[in-house]
Formats: C-alpha cells, structure tokens, sequence
C-alpha cells in the first residue's frame, strides 16, 4: 500500500493506492484532481509527474525530464488499456484519477440485465483468461454472471455476480 499527502494548487490530497499485486482494491483521491490535460508536446512539471506515475506502474522506463514524448505517449496508450479508458494517449482527468489510483475509474456497475460496450469488455477479459466461454455480445446474462462469480470466488472477492469497482479493479489485472 502506498500513501502520500500533497500540496497541489493550494489544496492538500491525501493519496492512497494499491501498490500490491495480490491487493483487489485501491481507494482513490480524497479531493478532485486538478491536473493539466497532457499530449504530444506538453513539457514541464506535470509531464515529469506522468512519467513518475508511469514507473511507477511499470509502464514507462525512459528518462524523468518533463518531455511528452512518443515513448509516454504509448506508456499512456498502454495503460489507458490497463484501465479500460480510451486509448487515445491524451492525458485527461480519467487517466489522472486512474494513475493515483491504480485502477479503473468511472465504470459502470454490470449485472444481469445490463448491456453495451462494457459488458462486452467484461466478457472478452474473461473469455480470454478462460472464464466466460459464450458469445461476446454485451448482453450480461446467464452465463456472464456465472462467470462473473467464478472469477470473483477465484479474486477473493464477493461472489454477488455484479460488476462493481473492486471487480473492475481485478479484471484490470488481468492480461486483455
């Protein structure tokens, strides 16, 4: 588990994310960020913070010099995957919460009856880690919350078959 507190713009955050890889959860900010949004281009602090958080998380290797270069712009893209965000390489308030946190932000909560674009992301990261074996359709039905339960059973997590923050943060841990 790792905690910080900072001063950021004359507010002070408290920081607690998880840091472990048997951990199923990471609680996020205390307060709302209030970072810039960074692409392509942008230099200074906040760029040396990203490539920072990047390390941190494994994604990034090359030098702490507050240059957004293409090798973060693909440490961005690589984790914006991670999390489930837009793989767009702009760093927005979701990829800033997701990086303080460790973890999906803003996703819905899935269950029986639930349908769309995120049903089906839940169901190709189970299907590929040989979970959910039905048709990747983005309707959360029978047979997705059946997987659903046995991956939460195997996380340690409530077997409930709704996908919640702490499942979306285990399913992000898997490889997809």
């Amino acid at each position: 588990m790792y905690t910080e507190e900072r001063n950021m713009n004359n507010e002070t955050m408290a920081i607690v994310a998880d840091t472990t890889a048997q951990s199923t959860f990471a609680v996020g900010l205390t307060t709302a960020l209030n970072r810039p949004t960074l692409q392509i281009g942008s230099t200074g602090q906040a760029v040396r913070e990203l490539q920072q958080l990047l390390y941190h998380w494994g994604y990034y290797s090359g030098p702490f010099d507050g240059n957004f270069t293409i090798q973060v712009k693909n440490a961005v893209i690589a984790y914006q995957h991670r999390v489930f965000l837009i793989e767009d390489g702009i760093v927005g308030s979701l990829t800033w919460q997701a990086l303080y946190s460790g973890a999906p932000v803003n996703m819905p909560i899935l269950m029986n009856g639930s349908s769309g674009n995120a049903v089906r992301i839940v169901q190709k990261v189970l299907k590929l880690n040989g979970y959910y074996f039905g048709t990747i359709d983005g309707l959360f039905g029978p047979m997705t919350r059946v997987a659903v339960i046995q991956f939460q059973t195997d996380k340690g997590l409530p077997a409930d078959g709704i996908v919640g923050k702490r499942t979306w943060h285990a399913l992000s841990k898997l490889p997809h």
